[in-house]
């Protein structure tokens, strides 16, 4: 059986595209208008000091033309994942990455020129134009960053190279997506099965069948094995260029600067790699040795730590009935958010299918003032269903808060993004074991939390461990070897699994499976926000439409706030350890029912 190309694949699984652009065409004419745009704002230039009113009409150009920025490169990124190996796709993603490395260089004045404001003038303006308020928290984060900023002709120089600065993450998709085969491989019954990086990760790495979980892990890591040098250069010189610029910038370290966007502490982001790295460890030990014992296994090896333990109580769960009991999951969440839900899964805002060039993963991109679109990779099992419902949830969060800010306020940090996500998938495990009291159905939910609580506190955890060790060195200028990240990335997974998982030498590759790494300190999050939305899920069982109401307006509040605001507002403190430790210990409890349930 040979993987479909993307025309070969059902049009109704696929995603409309033509909700952003009808044609090709009109991409084109788009992309023409917003570069004729550019000279109008350029003419602000020297200006801004001069009062509130240029400020003003300058940073409403400048969002106005990010607001149409966005829309082209959403387009153009949305082809490449659908398919990585079409070179007009690839040709129309370094257009729009052009574009944008221009404009942002054309424009690198405008940061240039409101930091280089004299003492207490921005608070003059901000005072004198009511205008300005909507850009209030952007100007004073801006400000905040003064000490690190360079000089305008430097700045417009960096801006002008963002191209470039983004090849290491082509270059490793190019390799992942367009030149990356697998041998294909036979299942316990002699049928052959072609092997491709989602079908791996969405399938087989998580298929009750021996044979083939074996096999597909083999050729997955005998042609990563084959890449490592290649992945490892391209790594390295993402960190390098963060290294420089860092230090260009006068940080303390590639980590500070990294966390400043996310307005992160330090103590922050160190609680939740240290507490949940040590704490939840032995929990997940437990998880792992109970597996071997119910899979009949001496020791678990590291491709056997996503198979089911359940295998015959997971039937094949088609994409409408996924639909329907994730609606249903997520009723409590009331009329508005649930009918975002509802024109999402009926108008092609998702794509299913799997195809050659396909990117891996999941993901949901949300272009202001459009809809989202989500990627996603179905595998006919409740883990496809479950994944559906996180993209879902950052769908939902992305739409509430365009609709209710400004384009300049719609996002917020890194640090609370993956909250509204996961609290989707643990609202659909309390829907599901609400329905029956059926014992073995209530195990079979746990095995799904589990999976959940294992993506985000395990491997995204691990990776962010990873990174902190890379950074490090980094700030020692150690070479960062396709050696030297085996042997990390070994050591990171042989201090959390300790002698309940068998690591061969194929587990310590996993650094090259995912492409968070490019993402600066994205990883962690993960963690972060599964740790907030487990305390939401539990006040929304308690409490109600109360906690639905206040976790809305949380949504709503896009990027008007700081992540620790943002939570504190759903009732969750992160500054604290105490929520990281409860969603450890609750993490502990699920192991304690498995093990008492087995």
């Amino acid at each position: 059986m040979k993987r479909l190309t993307r025309d070969q694949v059902a049009v109704e699984q696929t995603w409309n595209l033509d909700d952003l652009f009808e044609s090709q065409e009109k991409w084109e004419e788009e992309l023409g208008a917003i570069e004729e745009l550019l000279p109008a704002i350029v003419a602000y230039k020297g200006l801004l000091h001069t009062g509130a009113e240029e400020l003003l009409a300058c940073l409403e150009a400048e969002e106005a033309l990010g607001e149409r920025l966005i829309r082209v490169h959403t387009y153009a990124s949305l082809r490449l994942s659908e398919e990585g190996t079409n070179p007009n796709n690839q040709s129309r993603a370094a257009r729009v990455g052009d574009l944008v490395s221009k404009i942002n260089a054309a424009l690198s004045f405008i940061r240039a020129e409101i930091l280089d404001l004299p003492e207490g003038a921005l608070e003059v303006f901000l005072a004198e134009e009511s205008g300005l308020y909507p850009f209030r928290k952007k100007l004073l984060d801006l400000y905040a960053t003064k000490p690190h900023r360079l000089s305008p002709e430097t700045e417009s120089a960096l801006a002008s190279l963002g191209e470039i600065f983004a090849a290491p993450y082509t270059i490793y998709n190019r390799g992942k997506l367009s030149d990356m085969s697998f041998d294909s491989v036979e299942d316990a019954e002699g049928a052959t099965k072609p092997v491709s990086f989602a079908l791996f990760e969405s399938d087989y790495e998580m298929n009750s069948d021996r044979t083939l979980r074996h096999a597909a892990y083999d050729s997955f890591t005998r042609t990563l094995q084959s890449y490592q040098h290649t992945f490892a250069a391209a790594y390295a010189t993402e960190v390098k260029k963060q290294t420089v610029l860092s230090r260009l910038r006068g940080y303390e370290s590639v980590t500070h600067m990294l966390l400043e966007p996310q307005q992160v502490t330090l103590q922050m982001y160190h609680n939740i790699l240290d507490i949940i790295g040590t704490e939840l460890a032995p929990h997940m030990r437990r998880f792992a040795k109970l597996k071997a014992r119910v899979l009949g296994l001496e020791r678990l090896s590291f491709c056997d730590l996503k198979v089911p333990l359940d295998p015959d109580f997971s039937p094949p769960v088609t994409i409408e009935e996924a639909g329907k009991t994730i609606l249903a999951a997520l009723s409590v969440m009331g009329e508005e958010y649930t009918e975002i839900m509802e024109r999402a899964l009926k108008n092609r805002w998702i794509d299913y299918v799997d195809n050659v060039g396909k990117s891996t993963g999941a993901f949901c991109s949300s272009p202001y003032g459009i809809h989202s679109f989500i990627l996603i990779t179905w595998a006919e099992n409740m883990r496809s269903a479950f994944t559906l419902a996180h993209e879902l949830g950052h769908c939902g969060h992305f739409m509430l808060a365009s609709k209710n800010q400004r384009f300049v306020n719609h996002r917020s940090s890194l640090y609370f993004i993956e909250a509204p996500s996961t609290l989707n998938e643990l609202l659909l495990a309390q829907h599901i074991t609400e329905q029956s009291d059926d014992p073995r159905l209530k195990r079979w939910v746990i095995l799904q939390l589990m999976n959940t609580y294992y993506h985000n506190f395990v491997t995204h955890l691990l990776e962010g461990q990873l990174q902190r060790k890379v950074y490090e060195a980094a700030g020692e200028d150690i070479p960062l070897t396709a050696k030297n990240l085996s042997e990390w990335k070994g050591q990171v997974l042989a201090d959390f699994w300790g002698d309940a998982v068998e690591l061969d030498e194929g587990a310590k590759l996993t650094w090259m499976r995912q492409p968070h790494y490019y993402m600066g300190l994205y990883p962690y999050t993960y963690a972060a926000g599964l740790t907030a939305s487990t305390a939401v899920a539990a006040q929304i069982k308690q409490e109600g439409e109360v906690a639905v109401t206040r976790w809305l307006e949380v949504l709503k509040a896009g990027g008007t706030l700081s992540p620790l605001e943002l939570m504190k507002l759903a009732g969750v403190d992160m500054s604290q350890p105490e929520p990281i430790r409860l969603a450890v210990q609750y993490v502990g409890q699920l192991v304690d029912d498995l093990e008492n349930m087995f």
